[in-house]
Order: C-alpha cells, then structure tokens, then sequence
C-alpha cells in the first residue's frame, strides 16, 4: 500500500482589516490532521497562498483551548520552522494529491475565498472523486468554487463551518469580514450545525469532509483517514 499524498492548505495572513487585531491559522486545526497523517505513514505537503511564513493565531495558543497535542508540537524544535516554510499554492498546483485539507483560523477569510489557484485545484481534485476537506473559517476556501458546468460545488452539498453564533462567543462578529455561515447558505449549501456551540461536528457528503470548529480537529482528522484506507484498499 502506497503512502497517500496530503496537501495541508494554511493562511499566510497574520491580522484582520484593521491591522491591529492579530490572527492566523488556528493551531489544533493543522495539528490534529498532520499528527494522524504522519502516523499514518502519509507523505504531507504544506502550502499557502503566497508561501513562506504561516502565521499562527495567538488565541489558539492560550490555555483553555491549547490541547495537549498541540502544545507538543508547539514546543517541538523546527516546528514552526517548517510552518514558516510553506510552499506557495502555484508551487503545488500541479501536483495529484490523495486529500486536499483547508485549515482554519480567521485569517483564511482573506486570503482562501478569493484565491484562483485554489479554486482551481479544488475543482480539480473534486471532480476526479479525491477528497476535499475543510475545517472551521477554512470552509470558505469553497465558496467560489465551481464545477465544469458552471454550479458552485458547494451547492446543495451537506457540510458546515463556523457558526455565526460561535463567532459571537469568539467576539469576532464586528471583526470578521463576512457572516460564514450566511455565505455557505447562499450559495445554496446545506449547512448543518451542532446543537451545542464549540462541540464537535463532522459532515461528510461523498467526497467532501467538513468539520465545525477546532473541538472537531480530531473527528474529522481520524474521519479523513478512515476515507484514506478505504481508498487504499480498493487499489
């Protein structure tokens, strides 16, 4: 069985419009899906828009939502060496990948939605039946997407993202560019949360894998490799 090719997507973008109010990639939501690929054996890509320096979300390196797993990996040496040494999309955009994953973190409200080489792989890696997964503001990488045809892939697709209302609990509402959750919505998407805000919640409709919030990093992680040894089974 031959390792599968992961490409773990992260923001390059370190504030929000404003300049002053930091943010980033959210922690957990890269650690979990590259601690379970890696033990897995899976070769994993790291990529940004831009490339270089990925910039980490101070509040997800707080206690109370610093998990064990990714406070080791924070203090590991070279760690964030090689977060800062991303590729650029375009370096990547040419390679065939097993999993394409979006992480989240705030700062993928800027530099995700809007970015062609992106769409273009994601369309790409859709259409061939490969997974696509996504987690947390890293959903909205999918908004522009569309198909050959011309549909939005999201449209009338299950999947979820960051609520509005978790988004008021992270007191970001005022500093968010846009309401996630109303833009997958109307896109057509058909966008499910859990019943309890900051809980797990993992969707997955064929190809596509989505997880609510940073408490489902581990769900949708142990989820996409579950996916991964099916594929491999079958080949």
């Amino acid at each position: 069985m031959r390792p599968a090719k992961i490409l773990l997507v992260v923001t390059g973008v370190d504030a929000f419009a404003d300049g002053k109010l930091p943010t980033g990639l959210w922690l957990s939501e890269f650690t979990h899906i590259f601690h379970r690929a890696k033990q897995c054996g899976h070769r994993v890509t790291i990529a940004n828009p831009r490339g270089g320096a990925t910039p980490v979300d101070p509040e997800s390196l707080k206690p109370l939502v610093l998990d064990r797993l990714s406070r080791a990996y924070w203090q590991t040496p070279g760690f964030r060496e090689m977060l800062d040494g991303a590729l650029s999309l375009e370096e990547v955009s040419g390679e065939r990948f097993d999993c394409i994953y979006l992480a989240g973190g705030h700062g993928a409200m800027y530099d995700f939605p809007d970015n062609a080489v992106l769409q273009r792989m994601i369309q790409t890696q859709y259409e061939s039946g490969r997974l696509v997964a996504a987690i947390c503001h890293g959903v909205c990488g999918l908004l522009d997407v569309k198909l050959a045809d011309g549909r939005y892939l999201i449209r009338c697709k299950r999947l979820t993202g960051f609520s509005w209302f978790e988004e008021s609990l992270a007191h970001r509402k005022k500093a968010v560019p846009f309401n996630l959750e109303a833009a997958l919505k109307a896109r057509g998407a058909c966008y499910e949360k859990a019943l309890i805000p900051l809980f797990p919640k993992v969707v997955v409709d064929g190809n596509l894998i989505t997880g609510q919030d940073p408490f489902s990093s581990g769900r949708l992680a142990r989820v996409v490799m579950r996916r991964l040894e099916k594929i491999a089974d079958v080949r």
